[in-house]
């Protein structure tokens, strides 16, 4: 059986924990006005996407490989954000969702390669968005 490096279990609890630290301000946003995904999804996302790559680096020496994991995590999150996408009668909902996972696998994976400045961005960027956009949005008449 291999020994545990703790200096590393440390090292990607840290990553983890930052990666979910900065989805929150997003998840809880879309908790908060109960809008499908929310404070489980998205912190999900964020730390399953910051795994991935901690994995994918930790084992892989070549750049181009941990490239192609990158990839797939993009292509995966598209698949997830396109299952919250409902068109009913003529109306798209659903997309700020979609967009918004998106957004929290791309915390993870900056959080991943301690690109901790591109992940505040996003975090910070994304909150704004889905906290003050909401009010300049049309509302359709029902």
């Amino acid at each position: 059986m291999p020994e545990i490096n703790f200096a590393l279990v440390w090292f990607n609890l840290y990553q983890i924990g930052i990666a979910f630290i900065l989805a929150l301000p997003i998840a809880l946003n879309r908790e908060y006005l109960a809008r499908g995904a929310g404070l489980r999804t998205y912190p999900l996302v964020s730390i399953a996407c910051c795994a991935f790559m901690l994995v994918a680096m930790d084992i892989y020496d070549s750049g181009e490989a941990e490239a192609r994991v990158m990839y797939g995590v993009i292509t995966g999150m598209g698949f997830i954000g396109g299952g919250a996408i409902i068109k009913e009668s003529g109306r798209t909902m659903g997309t700020a969702n979609a967009a918004g996972i998106w957004l929290t696998g791309a915390i993870g994976i900056s959080v991943a390669y301690s690109r901790y400045e591109v992940a505040l961005v996003l975090s910070f960027i994304g909150y704004l968005i889905f906290q003050f956009a909401r009010f300049l949005k049309r509302q359709e008449e029902d």
